[in-house]
C-alpha cells in the first residue's frame, strides 16, 4: 500500500490542530503540567500526545468541546478501530466513555 505524503501530512496537520484546541481548555487550570504533552507534540508524537491529554482530562471536568477535539483527533489517527482489537481499556475508550457522558450533560 502507497502512502500519499501530502495527505499523510495534512492529517498529521489536522490531528494537530485537534489536539491543541483540546490543550487550550487546559490552560486555566492551575496545578497542570503539559510538558510531556508539549514534548510530544514537538516530536509528531500524535498518539503520545493524545494519551496524555485524555489522562489529564480523565481526572478533570472538562467541557464537550474539550472532549469533541480529542474525538476528531483520534477519529483522524483512527485509534477507535484499533481499540477494538486490545483487551484493555484504551485512552481512545476513555475519551469515547467521557464524550458521551459530557454529551448528556451538556
Amino acid at each position: 500500500m502507497t502512502v500519499d505524503p501530502g495527505a499523510l501530512q495534512a492529517g498529521w496537520h489536522r490531528t494537530r490542530r485537534h489536539l491543541d484546541d483540546a490543550r487550550a481548555h487546559l490552560a486555566g487550570h492551575a496545578g497542570i503540567d503539559l510538558t510531556a504533552t508539549l514534548e510530544f507534540l514537538q516530536h509528531n508524537e500524535l498518539e503520545l500526545a493524545f494519551d496524555c491529554l485524555v489522562d489529564i482530562g480523565d481526572a478533570l471536568d472538562l467541557p464537550l468541546a474539550f472532549w469533541q477535539h480529542l474525538d476528531r483527533a483520534a477519529r483522524e489517527m483512527r485509534l477507535y478501530s484499533d481499540a477494538l482489537h486490545k483487551s484493555h481499556l484504551t485512552a481512545a475508550d476513555l475519551c469515547r466513555r467521557h464524550l458521551a457522558a459530557a454529551s448528556e450533560q451538556g
